[in-house]
């Protein structure tokens, strides 16, 4: 199949896909004497693998660690826990700071007055640079 074909299977843009193997996480395509790209079914595995990796949020770098365990047969199933268990400790600290981000967010906005007044709390803290709620 030709790469709108791929993409249109796997979910994923021709431009994603020319990305991902620019970057080396999916082999270079078979070409056709006309030079398109090919796509067999075992592209599509590997597309469906990276779409799904990456829609739980594993980095490229880890895409690319996640693809090659998933390629040896002979792989240790804890190495791949321990990069799972890796990258939901990201996650845990990320959503901290989210939740740190949005209760930081509504301090400032329940301070706002949000009426005709000039004067906004959230203005003046972003131009402080410094929280003023806390």
């Amino acid at each position: 199949m030709n790469i709108g074909q791929a993409a249109r299977r796997s979910g994923l843009s021709s431009k994603m896909i020319r990305y991902y193997e620019s970057i080396g996480l999916l082999k270079p395509a078979q070409r056709s004497d006309s030079g398109y790209r090919l796509y067999q079914q075992e592209d599509l595995h590997s597309l469906a693998f990276i779409k799904r990796s990456r829609d739980l949020g594993f980095s490229l770098d880890e895409v690319a660690k996640l693809l090659t365990l998933w390629q040896d047969r002979q792989r240790a199933s804890g190495d791949v826990k321990a990069l799972a268990i890796e990258h939901i400790e990201a996650l845990n600290k990320r959503i901290e700071e989210l939740v740190s981000l949005r209760d930081t967010l509504g301090e400032l906005v329940a301070h706002c007055h949000g009426d005709d007044r000039p004067d906004c709390p959230i203005l003046k803290d972003l131009a402080n640079g410094k929280g003023c709620c806390r």
